[in-house]
């Protein structure tokens, strides 16, 4: 039986400092598109990282089907645009998508006890995670304007990522409660 060749991980096609998009174009390593598909990468990453440290199954489940959007995502901003560009959109159903990540911020934020003032990012190792999740996708989220300014980006994509960052709040709330670890008010001054 003959032996199937391994794929190889490095192409070389990047060697120059470009890379290829769905649909085979080529853009700098530093355009816009690369910038906000890769920070979208990024908080995938993140929440992978927090869903190790967090116990509560329906959260983990709740993420891991965040972390599949957010591949969907990223796949469609790393997609060609313009007339000649052959691709659907990758990130379908989204007002019902946007909807349920509504939903649960909802459901979890009234698990957690009132915001009475802003709350420093701490608390238990899935919690401050959580924190941090949140913050990087705030950054995806102005990569994905920014790349807006310049060329047409789904605006479902800019209303997930804006909603998905409030839903990380909430969870880092919820999951620091359910460990029991207080939260860490800010004191001005």
């Amino acid at each position: 039986m003959a032996r199937r060749a391994k794929s190889r991980l490095y192409t070389r096609t990047g060697d120059k400092g470009e890379t290829a998009l769905f649909g085979g174009g080529r853009v700098p390593k530093d355009h816009p598109r690369v910038e906000a598909y890769g920070s979208v990468d990024e908080l995938n990453s993140a929440i992978g990282v927090a869903v190790t440290f967090i116990r509560q199954k329906r959260v983990v489940t709740l993420l891991q089907t965040v972390q599949n959007e957010l591949f969907n995502i990223g796949s469609e901003l790393a997609s060609e645009t313009g007339p000649k560009a052959k691709r659907g959109a990758m990130f379908g159903d989204a007002e019902r998508k946007i909807a349920g990540l509504e939903s649960a911020i909802d459901e979890y934020d009234a698990k957690a006890p009132a915001l009475r003032t802003f709350i420093l990012p701490s608390g238990s190792r899935g919690g401050a995670l959580l924190h941090f999740a949140r913050v990087v996708c705030r950054r995806a989220e102005r990569a994905a304007i920014r790349l807006s300014h310049q060329e047409p980006v789904n605006p479902h994509v800019l209303r997930y990522l804006n909603r998905l960052s409030d839903l990380l709040f909430a969870l880092a709330r919820y999951v620091n409660k359910a460990a029991r670890q207080p939260e860490t008010p800010w004191r001005q001054g």
